[in-house]
């Protein structure tokens, strides 16, 4: 044996006692003078050991091991020692052991990378955003007059979305349109600042005041606070600097 790769090819063969006598004396002097391939014999044998103390063991399912063997060639069956034959249905119970591990560490896996419901909400903005720039329909009522823009919403809401014209500043609204977030109706006033549409998304609070908090995803900047019994959600591709000048601005309108 000539070099590590062979080797280690053998390695948990070799710590399972299965392999002859050539391959067996070809390692083992390969071993001697190779302390990287026994350090990953060492590996394996400790895997092997804590296989065998912590796995959970199963019974074979009925019929298994006889559909096993009648699958077989008979020549191979007679040829099969009793101790290769045991330590083979061993194997087949390890195996069903890791399959049932691996089964319960997937779901639980799976279950933690499901998206919690701030990060839903997160997805649902900005898919709402996208949608609307890409049909073309991004307001039902286009002006840039605030007091044109308020009463479109009197008798389309449930509340009064705070409608503010921040044209001077930088941040021309566009108009507003209905959207549906939160499993309910809310408002969506458009902003322009220079190329940057913004999407605000408004609708009832169901807290008090919070302080501003941003969030990026798939490429967009979000920025949420409540005010005055309002829930607001910016949404632009606009850099996180020029999205928080937007929402102080709001906030300074406001006041």
């Amino acid at each position: 044996m000539t070099n590590c790769k062979d080797a280690q090819a053998l390695l948990a063969a070799h710590a399972d006692g299965e392999l002859g006598l050539p391959h067996a004396t070809d390692l083992e002097s390969h071993l001697a003078g190779c302390a990287a391939c026994r350090g990953e014999l060492a590996g394996v044998t400790e895997l092997r050991a804590r296989v065998r103390a912590q796995a959970t063991y199963h019974a074979l399912p009925s019929g298994l091991a006889a559909r096993v063997r009648a699958a077989l060639p008979r020549e191979q069956i007679a040829a099969t020692p009793p101790r290769v034959a045991r330590r083979f249905r061993g194997w087949l119970q390890i195996g069903a052991a890791f399959a049932m591990s691996f089964a319960l560490a997937w779901s639980i896996g799976l279950y933690l990378a499901l998206p919690g419901p701030a990060e839903r909400l997160q997805e649902e903005l900005v898919a709402s955003h996208t949608r609307a720039l890409m049909t073309g329909h991004a307001v039902d009522v286009l002006s840039s007059d605030r007091h044109t823009v308020k009463p479109w919403f009197n008798g389309r809401l449930d509340f009064s979305p705070a409608v503010f014209d921040l044209g001077a500043q930088g941040y021309t609204l566009t108009g507003g349109r209905l959207d549906y977030l939160e499993r309910r109706p809310v408002a969506a006033l458009v902003y322009q600042h220079k190329a940057h549409p913004i999407n605000l998304f408004v609708w009832p609070a169901k807290s008090g005041d919070d302080a501003p908090k941003s969030a990026s995803r798939l490429g967009y900047n979000l920025l949420h606070w409540t005010r005055g019994g309002l829930a607001y959600w910016a949404v632009s591709d606009l850099n996180a600097g020029e999205l928080a000048q937007f929402r102080d601005m709001l906030l300074q309108a406001a006041d």
